[in-house]
């Protein structure tokens, strides 16, 4: 795992302590080493921040090039099916000079060009720099693991980890994009392709970008999209398909020159990521965060697993100082995240990062199978609807409308929802014209009519909650603490085998997500199967805590500068409405570090 940056100029020759210096903000991502590579008159960079999982030797540093130094590549991630790609190019006569999955993914390029990225399993972001056709070509995985940023100006085009690498740079003006502050409040997140800075942007998930440098011309298309289907099979034959997809996914992950603990809840699905590994032959330490004072603190249930699988388990116990990490939060995520479990997250990962440099988490699972209640309560109104007057209109394909569904899934996700009134109430009257004219724009986005409820619901979470809100928060964390976290639910093979059948397939009455659940059952305590899911939250005490607001209450800087009003936040503190204040808590420490 590492962090990636590049630059090109179009005029004249870069300037190596500017671009020096935005490679070494990602420090963090890579403590082990660091290279830059210079090309074009030295318009042209390649830099590298390395944290190494295979072949540790000098010969795994990055950036790498071909046998000609014709192609060059900077890349962050995993590649599980290195070993078997790896035997494919080397029957058609590559060499390879490392043990590196980097190598496999470049000599892959020379071998099928961009269609390089089909044959990858794994998270990725990468640029590989092919100098005979003068161009940069810009990947990243299929659901959006690793994260990768870019800016293209008439002089420049700059590409990196992290935003903060690239407003380092002196060629990067610095423009906040008040827009994307209102896409925060409504979202939690500012989705793709936006940034809060003007002019920055993601590459979305599942996505290529082509940089022709002669040109100056920049394209980028979608390589992969979600397939949904309808297709009738047997249960009990999903149920063993999903068992050998995920043993097989576990066991991939695990292939490591250096040990790869667990992170575990206590839950089904990190419970289920605990129990494959044992099952491969590996005894990961395991690590869980809990709440002083708190009996429905997570670290409870995940001893039940660890004991139960003769596993190490190592907590740590999050209490009214844990706020304090709030204030750091700013540089772990570069933009306004407001995810209530960013500060225990942080903190798992920094416990995790003391003992072992990876380890495995559950991620994925919950909006493969069915987890969520939105999904559960959508999957039950396609028969059933509940009393409000458009759920009827919303699960019935021909009648429902995407405003219907827009009411339902902004419910869902808000945490404190933010419709356009409540935005014209939070924002000072000049700032009106920048405000969405459709606060819900992005899930509009992804909004498909054509699919059943529950799996239209699947794909937003996916493409939304997932890839832009749950995934960037725990890169950020363990990156933040040179951890790598990995994904094993997260096999595009096995979410497409299980979203191309009904959905019936995988629900049961009184059965959480029943594809897994069959496959551990035997594994995992009762007590945990049994157990009421429960998101990767503390005590709502603890969100209520007045410590937490005192930035916005007293001489806040976004009331000074003009952008929030200052009635409205103290409005919303005198009816204790935390999940709105949670939200602006979160901006008020980010604008404080970036912009005032």
């Amino acid at each position: 795992m590492c962090g990636i940056v590049g630059a090109i100029s179009r005029h004249g020759p870069l300037d190596e302590a500017d671009f020096t210096a935005m490679r070494d903000t990602l420090a963090h991502r890579g403590p082990e080493g660091a290279a830059s590579a210079w090309f074009e008159d030295r318009r042209v960079a390649l830099g590298h921040r390395r944290l190494s999982f295979l072949d540790l030797s000098a010969m795994g540093r990055q950036p790498l090039c071909n046998e000609r130094a014709s192609v060059w590549i900077v890349y962050n991630g995993e590649i599980y099916n290195h070993v078997e790609l790896r035997r494919i190019l080397q029957a058609e006569d590559h060499v390879f000079k490392t043990r590196t999955d980097t190598e496999v993914i470049l000599h892959g390029y020379e071998q099928w060009g961009e269609r390089v990225v089909d044959r990858l399993k794994g998270m990725f972001a990468f640029g590989i720099l092919d100098l005979e056709r003068k161009r940069l070509f810009l990947a990243r995985d299929r659901f959006g693991i690793k994260p990768l940023y870019y800016l293209h100006t008439p002089s420049h085009f700059l590409f990196a980890s992290e935003l903060k690498a690239l407003v380092r740079s002196r060629d990067v003006a610095r423009k906040l994009d008040p827009s994307a502050m209102a896409d925060y409040l409504i979202y939690r997140y500012v989705p793709s392709p936006k940034t809060i800075w003007q002019g920055i942007k993601k590459l979305p998930p599942a996505h290529l970008l082509t940089f022709g440098y002669e040109e100056f011309r920049a394209e980028t298309h979608e390589y992969w999209s979600l397939g949904f289907g309808e297709a009738s099979t047997d249960p009990d034959a999903l149920v063993k398909s999903t068992g050998k997809h995920l043993s097989e996914s576990v066991a991939c992950h695990a292939r490591c020159d250096v040990e790869v603990g667990a992170l575990l809840s206590g839950g089904y699905d990190s419970s289920a990521v605990a129990y494959w590994m044992t099952r491969a032959g590996y005894r990961p330490p395991t690590f869980s965060i809990g709440f002083e004072g708190w009996d429905q603190s997570e670290h409870v249930f995940a001893s039940l697993v660890a004991d139960g699988l003769g596993l190490s388990l190592h907590h740590t116990l999050a209490n009214d100082s844990t706020l304090g990490l709030l204030d750091i939060m700013p540089d772990v995520y570069d933009e306004p995240l407001a995810d209530i479990s960013i500060l225990p997250t942080w903190l798992v990962c920094h416990d995790a990062a003391k003992q072992v440099k990876a380890v495995m988490s559950g991620d994925g699972a919950d909006e493969l199978f069915g987890g969520y209640w939105w999904q559960k309560k959508a999957f039950a109104l396609h028969a059933e609807p509940y009393a409000r007057p458009w759920a009827g209109r919303l699960f019935r394909r021909e009648t429902r409308s995407a405003n219907d569904w827009v009411e339902f899934y902004s419910d869902a996700m808000a945490m404190g929802r933010f419709d356009r009134r409540e935005l014209e109430a939070a924002f000072h009257p000049e700032h009106h014209g920048d405000l969405p004219a459709d606060p819900e724009w992005f899930y509009r986005q992804h909004y498909d009519h054509r699919l059943s409820p529950l799996k239209c619901i699947q794909k937003l979470d996916i493409k939304c909650f997932m890839a832009e809100l749950v995934l960037t928060k725990v890169d950020r964390a363990s990156m933040a603490n040179s951890l790598e976290v990995r994904v094993p639910f997260l096999d595009h093979e096995l979410y497409e085998e299980v979203l191309g059948v009904r959905e019936e397939c995988y629900f049961r009455s009184g059965v959480t997500k029943f594809l897994l659940h069959e496959n551990i059952k035997a594994h995992v305590p009762d007590a945990i199967l049994s157990r009421q899911k429960q998101g990767f939250v503390g005590p709502e005490a603890f969100y209520k805590n007045p410590a937490l607001y005192h930035d916005i209450l007293d001489e806040s800087a976004l009331a000074s500068a003009g952008v929030i009003r200052d009635e409205y936040i103290r409005e919303l503190f005198a009816k204790s409405d935390c999940w709105r204040l949670w939200k602006f808590a979160v901006l008020e420490k980010w604008y404080r570090r970036w912009v005032s």
